[in-house]
């Protein structure tokens, strides 16, 4: 197992907001339903929330953050534009949801466990954990919407 160090767990932090806020935007033209979008919009703005204080982390600590590459996104446009152009119902969007939400925790509970705890940073790991915690979150809530 690689031992993943305090920088590593903010990388991955910042690419699990930056990716998560990517498809959500991606999403929303595609999305009628107002419950839906409501919900969309409360994540996109606990995403840049999280997003933010892991800027400022990067900032105070002198950690560089990468935003993903543009094939990385082109591929998540394109693959969101083809999914809802076969499906754009509620039920669709939400199982997309659900789909994004469990990659984001897996990475996030993967990059936990493989973090070192002799050089830990408590606040990182902090966020890291409000991180999981509200992809948690959201995974209930779509789960729900699912029918």
């Amino acid at each position: 197992m690689e031992i993943k160090k305090s920088e590593e767990v903010l990388a991955e932090i910042h690419r699990n907001c930056q990716l998560a806020l990517q498809s959500i935007s991606d999403i929303l033209p595609e999305t009628e339903d107002a419950a839906l979008r409501e919900e969309l919009m409360r994540e996109h703005e606990e995403y840049e929330h999280i997003g933010g204080k892991a800027a400022i982390l990067a900032r105070d600590k002198n950690i560089e953050l990468k935003n993903p590459g543009p094939i990385k996104k082109a591929m998540m446009w394109s693959s969101i534009k083809m999914s809802t152009m076969k499906d754009d119902s509620p039920s669709h969007i939400a199982e997309m949801m659900v789909q994004g939400t469990v990659m984001g925790i897996t990475a996030l509970r993967t990059t936990l466990s493989e973090m070192s705890p002799d050089h830990a940073d408590e606040d990182i790991e902090a966020l890291a954990r409000e991180l999981l915690a509200s992809e948690e979150k959201f995974e209930k809530i779509w789960k729900k919407m699912i029918k």
